[in-house]
């Protein structure tokens, strides 16, 4: 039963989804994959303004032909494009017109259940992206994109048996792992657009510490930088993987050590108060992230010199 929280409606299952879009029911409960063309095009009349989802939704853009609304802001589609959200995450209107072709896929997370790809999806972080980092297809990818998507479409309205659940759980999977491929191939091919923003992390955190920001509110974290960067959180750790070969925590752990080992060899003092400088409340804290960073604790770092 879908719930009203304020402004916002919560479908709490998939046939709740289709009912508020004017959608005959789906095929099966927990799973849906809709078609939107010219010969079945969108109609947002009966949506609500924001919603949240209790289940995963992939859309894939076919054609472009209009744009989504995430929280207040607006984010153009491309053609070929493709977004991810979670369950529990906050979905805008989608403002398409009858010229916009497009597949949506809706998974229950108990559709999962029993299969390792229930726990394998939580640890995709395009779900946790920000819709201005939809991946963007090539030609090629489109294709592949697509022929997944048509296999799953004859799945889903063939007979169902003991093997269709089976099938179409390995169908998502095989989804999901070229999604991972071809944002993989995006980091790459935009690599001087993500030298900006390795350039940009640094400079930030190298500000926080010399501003003595950390005294007051403590070591920085990732949502701190994603929030001044502009993207999501799990974008700019798989941004930096890419590049560096490190995530986001730990390109700051490794910028706090260099920090530490600053003040170590530089200044006389105290392992309590270099560590209130960085932002820990703890010094044992601060000494058990350095020894597990470096092999040794601040004191014996100290004593090299």
């Amino acid at each position: 039963m879908k719930k009203r929280e304020g402004n916002i409606i919560r479908f709490i299952s998939i046939t709740e989804s289709h009912e508020a879009f004017g959608l005959p029911k789906p095929q099966h409960p927990l799973i849906s994959l809709i078609h939107f063309d010219e010969g079945y095009p969108f109609n947002t009349d009966m949506a609500p303004i924001y919603d949240v989802l209790n289940f995963y939704k992939i859309t894939f853009i076919t054609k472009n032909g209009g744009k989504l609304k995430y929280g207040r802001d607006y984010y153009d589609y491309n053609e070929g494009s493709m977004l991810f959200i979670a369950p529990n995450q906050l979905v805008g209107t989608t403002e398409y017109n009858k010229d916009t072709h497009a597949y949506i896929l809706l998974i229950h997370p108990d559709f999962l259940l029993g299969y390792p790809l229930a726990k394998k999806i939580k640890q995709y972080d395009y779900f946790s992206y920000s819709m201005n980092e939809a991946l963007h297809l090539s030609e090629k990818e489109k294709e592949i994109i697509l022929s997944v998507y048509t296999s799953m479409n004859q799945e889903l309205m063939s007979r169902v048996d003991e093997f269709s659940q089976e099938v179409m759980v390995a169908h998502i999977e095989l989804l999901l792992s070229y999604v991972n491929r071809f944002y993989k191939r995006q980091f790459i091919t935009r690599r001087a657009v993500n030298n900006d923003i390795l350039q940009k992390t640094e400079a930030l955190i190298d500000e926080y510490f010399n501003s003595q920001q950390s005294e007051n509110d403590g070591v920085p974290t990732v949502q701190y930088l994603s929030d001044k960067l502009n993207v999501s959180p799990g974008y700019l750790s798989d941004l930096l993987r890419s590049l560096i070969g490190q995530s986001a925590q730990q390109y700051i752990h490794m910028k706090l050590i260099e920090k530490a080992k600053e003040k170590l060899w530089a200044t006389d003092l105290s392992i309590s108060q270099i560590a209130y400088e960085l932002g820990f409340e703890h010094s044992q804290s601060f000494s058990r992230l350095f020894k597990m960073k470096t092999g040794i604790t601040p004191v014996q770092f100290r004593s090299t010199f």
